[in-house]
């Protein structure tokens, strides 16, 4: 048997979506209940470290208490931004910091699993960048670490955070799509080349959150096709298609050799249809009520037995607070009251599988992974 089968977790973390639409409302007021301050410690200073920074930093019930970074230059830029911030090099200082509860990890993915690992241990809880880690077994350890330990792990797949998924999710699970037939996504730019992932970590693993969350529904089956155009470098470009029990197939084109950034999503349905452009400035989501009808009456067996139905386009309203903002306001809250994230380990785990198959199937020339609830097998 050529083709490959991997393990799929079908459990998925529990969320409370009231609980975040009031977190949005606190965000737009500015103003969150709060029984005390939640000290944060930042390791990494780098791309994402700095907008982790400032969001901690404005967010209520939460205070900036150190950042970490291997760079001394980066180090100052915090000290000039933030006077009241203590910085280190060496980020065993922040673990054995008592007034630091929660550890935020903005380093490259081959450290996450380390560093993680080391501040559930320290008694922290974890806020880490996507993915979450370099395999699913790490995925695994960093969970049962933070069950043990009674820690709060939360995952920065931020669009899930975002007004125009949350609005995209309402949509299709109210029903107003219908039947999902397709996701079709383009998700190209021109670098940044990472050097230690693949486009896939980088590009497509937002896909791969956004899927789970809308569809509510985990692939069993993923094909990948992909290359890496200069040699000794992670693949650069990607084509992934993902495969569902229920019909539904999802499409990622992934690029950093695009020379235009394109950021946009289609949803097919048997109703209507959503395209969701991420660059637009207002007007992110749009509802088409287009669509086709087929009958397979044998009366009409000689004439056109497709329809093909056209109504309006919309744009609805979206909730404009940042998607940043909002997750950290929700790491905090579930801190307090003990609560699971939206974006918790599970999800990062169920993300990490798929970077895992999809990887396996580029580096297969295309060659299916299938993934089940019965083991690896081959």
């Amino acid at each position: 048997m050529n083709d490959i089968i991997l393990d799929k977790h079908a459990s998925r973390s529990s969320s409370d979506d009231s609980c975040v639409d009031a977190l949005i409302e606190a965000a737009r007021t500015g103003a969150r209940p709060c029984s005390a301050m939640i000290g944060i410690g930042i390791i990494g200073y780098g791309y994402w470290g700095p907008n982790l920074v400032r969001n901690f930093a404005e967010t209520p019930g939460a205070r900036v208490a150190a950042v970490a970074d291997l760079d001394a230059s980066k180090l100052e830029l915090v000290r000039r931004r933030y006077p009241a911030v203590r910085t280190a090099t060496n980020f065993h200082d922040l673990l054995a910091d008592p007034s630091i509860d929660a550890i935020a990890v903005a380093t490259p993915v081959n450290t996450h699993f380390e560093l993680g690992m080391a501040a559930l241990k320290a008694g922290k809880h974890l806020w880490l960048e996507k993915p979450m880690a370099e395999t699913s077994l790490q995925a695994h350890k960093l969970i049962d670490e933070a069950e043990r330990r009674q820690r709060v792990l939360i995952v920065d797949h931020t669009f899930i955070y975002t007004g125009a998924i949350r609005k995209m999710e309402e949509i299709i699970k109210g029903g107003d799509l219908g039947r999902v037939y397709y996701y079709d996504s383009i998700r190209v730019n021109l670098g940044l080349f990472q050097r230690d992932v693949s486009v896939i970590s980088d590009l497509a693993v937002h896909d791969f959150s956004i899927l789970d969350r809308l569809l509510d529904e985990h692939p069993v089956a993923v094909s990948a096709s992909g290359t890496n155009h200069f040699p000794g470098t992670p693949e650069n470009l990607a084509y992934i298609t993902l495969f569902y029990d229920s019909g539904t197939i999802a499409h990622a084109n992934v690029s950093w050799l695009a020379p235009v950034k394109v950021r946009q999503i289609l949803v097919g349905g048997s109703k209507k249809m959503v395209a969701y452009d991420d660059l637009e400035p207002s007007e992110k989501i749009k509802i088409y009520d287009k669509g086709i009808s087929f009958t397979d009456d044998p009366k009409q067996i000689y004439q056109m037995r497709v329809g093909y139905r056209t109504g309006d386009m919309w744009a609805p309203k979206l909730d404009m607070s940042e998607a940043l903002q909002v997750e950290g306001m929700h790491f905090v809250d579930c801190i307090e009251h003990g609560n699971v994230p939206q974006t918790g380990g599970q999800l990062g785990l169920r993300v990490v599988e798929l970077i895992e198959a999809a990887t396996s199937s580029m580096r297969g020339k295309g060659k299916t992974v299938y993934m089940n609830h019965h083991g690896t097998a081959s």
